[in-house]
């Protein structure tokens, strides 16, 4: 639980005192889709893997 709140904390401040907020906002939707792909990409491979690599 420690490193969860250390990347939140790692990502709140890379985000503070920037000034176009259109591209603060910008990011920070970026970051989560990037995140849901990742997550996306670890679900099919480990479905994939534990169903015999069946396409």
């Amino acid at each position: 639980m420690g490193t969860l709140s250390h990347f939140s904390n790692l990502y709140v401040k890379a985000f503070e005192d920037c000034k176009p907020v259109a591209i603060v906002i910008l990011l920070k939707v970026y970051s989560i889709f990037s995140a849901l792909m990742i997550l996306m990409a670890i679900y099919a491979l480990s479905d994939r893997a534990f169903n015999g690599w069946d396409f």
